[in-house]
């Protein structure tokens, strides 16, 4: 997406922007598949063995802290003998992994061996290294010597670095010199691996990751000095095409920002336990990233849900913000990130304004243009369904592909489509292009307008939606219009929806004249949501909770037709009590 007008200040106000979705539908191509295909070919070949051959380490020049606190149900039940992973678990006993074939987010949590912050952090040295070592072996026999496309992809062989050098003493406490060996030996031919490999990562999260790890083993790994320098200007290039310049990352997905900051607060430990400071590039990154992160949380530093991510509890999003050092104020307007942010009051807003990421560096993208949440202190009242990406892997895959949809979130729906092209392959295809956005303030109110074109090329409109928020936060209006534009012209009406998808124990009951809903707000609060114009209908909806879990919850729904001169829905939201 590229503004075509100057990129305002970090936290300055930009009147007015338009917002172009560059590149848009089109994901690799076939010659940049075939490449990639080709180079994991290459992994097999006896010259890459050759290449990964050489000295190991004795030992780690030092060993870093892990700066974040694991998960304590994970913990448990891998001291108990299970991995388990969103809704997927494992009998350790017995397990062998040459044939192990788990669901993706299971496979990237044992290969990535970030089940080792959860084990210790509920455990002992004494009690979590049985446990480690027994893992360890199991997979140094199934992936040691043997190189495979996932547990060899360069992120994950990054992240496992990080991994197991913070967890050093679970992994290595053994007096087994021939398993010592094998860890050590392991741990330089991935070194030696993602020397090569890392800049062919997807670009994002998985790049930024492969470059953590070649920078940790030139640390830590006896004489790693030139892979250091070569591994901090290969991060410096992969920040800097994962990253936006307001501090938002391509994929546009919050979740997916708090996992590079979480990266970068890693690699900081590592820089520390040589008693070197971060190099200046990524501390600026870290100084962009934060206020774009925290821009997207509700008045409780939760995540918001966008892009398929859940609403990662204020605590977790804390550890990672502490960890990372940088201490700001949340980013109110990021044009290319994509997010604009309302406060007044205890109310937060947050709004989708912008076009959806482009298909080559996401998966699992959302049609959400112009979609909001609200929060009124710790509770939410307006949300989206959220979790695409991190949804419990008990849940069938067409209700997980539906949290993508434009009816997922809280937005317009023109005849029952999304306002983005889902494809089955994951990607984002034809649909919002371009996006306007206005946004002012005042001693009164604050105001957001935007509209985008993805209902044009279908159905000759373009939606643009109005929200103002009140000084004192007590009041949000709205305008929903559908407005004709392009050769195509129709006949008859054309039905559309908009929905509020409302937060976990908001309890909406109806008003007699159905224009209206009574919202009870977990911790008392009372607000009143009305339709002027067009009846008003309480449906069941559900919302993925941080676990990726769904919860029953309720939606307003407002359904109307357009004629062909357009249409507009008029609709508020008061505090009462």
């Amino acid at each position: 997406m590229k503004p075509t007008a100057e990129t305002p200040a970090a936290d300055g106000i930009d009147e007015g922007k338009r917002l172009v979705r560059a590149g848009g539908d089109k994901g690799l191509s076939l010659a940049e598949r075939l490449t990639d295909r080709f180079h994991r070919l290459t992994w097999r070949t006896p010259i890459h063995s050759i290449r990964l051959k050489g000295r190991y380490p004795l030992k780690l020049i030092a060993v870093p802290d892990d700066p974040l606190f694991g998960d304590v149900e994970r913990g448990q039940a891998l001291l108990a003998g299970k991995l388990s992973f969103r809704g997927e678990s494992h009998v350790i006993e017995g397990l062998d992994l040459r044939s192990f074939a788990p669901r993706p987010a299971m496979a990237d949590y044992v290969h990535s061996f970030a089940w080792l912050r959860d084990l210790s952090s509920v455990a002992t040295r004494a009690q979590a290294a049985p446990v480690a070592e027994g893992l360890m072996e199991r997979w140094l026999a199934a992936h040691g010597e043997k190189i495979t496309a996932q547990a060899w992809r360069p992120d994950l062989w990054g992240r496992r670095i990080l991994f197991w050098t913070a967890h050093a003493p679970l992994i290595l406490s053994s007096t087994d010199l021939i398993y010592r060996s094998k860890v050590l030996n392991a741990l330089a031919r991935g070194a030696r691996h993602i020397d090569g490999s890392a800049d062919k990562a997807p670009a994002g999260n998985a790049r930024v990751a492969a470059w953590c790890g070649v920078i940790a083993a030139g640390l830590l790994i006896p004489g790693g000095d030139p892979r250091r320098a070569f591994g901090e200007s290969g991060l410096s290039r992969a920040l800097g095409s994962a990253l936006f310049e307001d501090g938002g990352v391509v994929s546009r997905s919050p979740e997916a920002l708090l996992d590079i900051v979480m990266l970068l607060a890693m690699l900081r430990e590592t820089y520390a336990a040589r008693r070197l400071l971060l190099p200046e590039v990524m501390e600026e990154a870290l100084a962009r990233m934060v206020p774009a992160l925290l821009g997207v949380c509700h008045a409780d530093r939760g995540l918001s849900s966008w892009q398929g991510g859940g609403p990662v509890p204020a605590e977790q999003v804390a550890q990672v913000i502490t960890a990372s050092g940088v201490r700001t104020r949340p980013l109110r307007q990021a044009c290319d990130w994509g997010y604009q942010r309302l406060t007044a009051g205890t109310t937060v807003l947050i709004m989708d304004a912008a076009p959806p990421p482009v298909a080559r560096v996401v998966e699992g993208g959302c049609a959400s243009t112009l979609a909001f949440e609200f929060s009124d202190g710790a509770a939410r009242i307006i949300v989206n369904c959220g979790g695409a990406r991190a949804a419990d892997a008990r849940l069938p895959t067409p209700l997980i592909e539906g949290l993508r949809t434009t009816a997922a979130h809280s937005t317009l729906t023109l005849a029952d489509s999304n306002s983005t092209a889902i494809h089955s392959d994951g990607t984002l295809g034809r649909g919002v292009a371009e996006l306007e956005l206005s946004r002012q303030e005042s001693e009164n109110a604050s105001r957001i307008e935007a509209s985008h074109d993805g209902y044009v090329r279908r159905f000759g409109f373009v939606h643009r939606r109005q929200l103002i928020l009140t000084a004192e936060g007590r009041e949000l209006r709205g305008d929903d219009v559908l407005l004709p534009q392009g050769r195509r012209r129709r006949t008859g009406t054309t039905p559309f929806t908009i929905r509020f998808h409302l937060g976990p124990g908001v309890e909406a009951s109806p008003t007699a004249d159905s224009l209206g809903a009574v919202l009870r707000v977990p911790g008392g609060a009372i607000w009143q949501f009305r339709s002027r114009g067009e009846s008003l209908a309480i449906e069941e909806s559900l919302w993925i909770d941080s676990d990726g879990r769904p919860v029953a919850t309720q939606q307003l729904v407002i359904a109307g037709a357009a004629e062909a001169g357009g249409a507009t829905v008029s609709w508020s939201l008061k505090r009462a009590r």
